[in-house]
């Protein structure tokens, strides 16, 4: 297929332009046809792994998984805003199990990440965290509090702040003036 007619058939069907067809026929054949992920309703990287996908709630241009190797338990819930990052292999981890027995979850608040946020490569995120907007989670970094006043890089195991961002930069970016 020609890259102009593939481009075309993606814009037909509400596809992401950035994402190649290979992506999407993969996530067809594993999602429909091997029904891995199967309750997932945007598409993901066959290697990302969902669990209670209709507890996650996503803004604008969000699709978490669409990297390779995500993992995101949200049986607790996961909030992400608008045009936040998931990078790869990052776990999201909205409850956790009993010591005895693993079947049964604690129940927790839901993870909340504002907007504008950015998930480091194999940066895990684990329960009842609250991240602002605008906050930059570091590669390998494990949040295990809330950094709800955003605007800022955290890395670290337990993640820590290590910068804080100039707050007018990044809302003149969110607004398009930058």
């Amino acid at each position: 297929m020609a890259n102009g007619s593939g481009n075309m058939m993606k814009r037909m069907l509400g596809l992401r332009q950035e994402m190649s067809m290979g992506f999407y026929l993969t996530d067809l054949l594993f999602r429909k046809i091997l029904r891995q992920n199967a309750g997932v309703d945007w598409a993901i990287h066959h290697t990302s792994t969902i669990h209670s996908p209709k507890l996650i709630k996503r803004g604008k241009n969000v699709y978490p998984g669409d990297s390779p190797g995500v993992y995101i338990n949200a049986r607790n819930g996961v909030h992400i805003g608008d045009y936040t990052n998931i990078g790869p292999n990052v776990g999201l981890v909205s409850s956790n199990h009993d010591f005895i027995n693993n079947d049964l979850h604690t129940a927790t608040k839901p993870i909340d990440i504002g907007r504008f946020c950015w998930m480091g490569m194999g940066a895990v995120i684990l329960p009842e965290v609250k991240l602002g907007d605008f906050t930059i989670v570091g590669a390998g970094a494990v949040v295990t509090k809330s950094f709800p006043e955003g605007y800022c890089v955290i890395a670290g195991n337990p993640a820590k702040v290590i910068k804080q961002l100039n707050r007018a930069e990044c809302d003149a970016f969110a607004a398009g003036k930058i």
